[in-house]
């Protein structure tokens, strides 16, 4: 009766699995990083991946985490449990010895240097590569050491660069250690030509480079932005605020 219990619960855990996994699908994360962060979730492995942040950067994937965890824990105590019952009821030494025989022998088998050549050679085939550059964190990508910066800045009336150009704003802004990325201006993205471009208020202008100059360059509309926009979050990720730099 045990068997059949344990037997059951594991097909309710592959089903709960697979469920989370299309569900985190739907958020946008691809089904191969889905699988993975899911399984790690639930046995409560806790990898440290930049895949992680995927799952910690977003409110309705963190909900979905918190069941699993919650499941995983109650469901190690079951399976512990399950196990220590049927053990004690229904093993016998015959077949522990088989067991243990079985696990002798693939020992024994990985010990074969055919074996050993076999496998290498399966392990080290080219995959696919399972996360794009699109699924990483911000910080994964741009932010690659402390020096890094990158600022979504908002513009508004005071600004100093509000109704000039860049070019107009900031002297010799093509030799400075930044770059434009590109102008938000409402639903319009303004890539080309970013730096002959006259700023509006209500701009966001996202910029990467070295922290010290776009501070320094930056620093009267920075201030401007920050009185603004102190209740709300500096974060680029989450789409509303300002500044994120590395942390390494």
């Amino acid at each position: 009766m045990n068997l059949l219990f344990l037997f059951i619960y594991f097909i309710i855990i592959l089903v709960v699995i697979e469920i989370h996994v299309i569900l985190f699908q739907l958020t946008g994360l691809k089904v191969e990083v889905s699988r993975f962060q899911v399984i790690s979730m639930m046995t409560g492995t806790g990898f440290t991946t930049g895949e992680s942040e995927l799952i910690l950067g977003h409110p309705v994937r963190r909900k979905l985490a918190t069941f699993l965890i919650l499941f995983g824990a109650f469901s190690l105590a079951v399976i512990i449990s399950s196990i220590s019952n049927f053990l004690s009821d229904e093993l016998s030494m015959e077949e522990v010895l088989y067991v243990g025989g079985a696990i002798l022998l693939a020992f024994g088998g990985l010990k074969l240097s055919w074996a050993k050549k076999k496998l290498a050679g399966l392990f080290n085939r080219k995959m696919k590569q399972n996360v794009e550059l699109a699924d990483l964190p911000i910080r994964e990508v741009f932010l690659t050491n402390s020096e890094d910066l990158l600022l979504n800045l908002h513009m508004f009336e005071e600004s100093f660069a509000v109704s000039k150009t860049l070019k107009q704003a900031i002297n010799d802004i093509d030799q400075l250690d930044f770059v434009v990325l590109f102008i938000k201006r409402g639903d319009l993205i303004i890539r080309k030509n970013v730096y002959h471009s006259e700023i509006h208020e209500g701009d966001q202008i996202f910029l990467f480079g070295d922290k010290e100059v776009i501070l320094r360059e930056f620093k009267q509309a920075i201030t401007i932005m920050e009185k603004k926009l102190e209740n709300i979050p500096h974060s680029i990720e989450n789409q509303q605020g300002a500044i994120t730099q590395s942390k390494k």
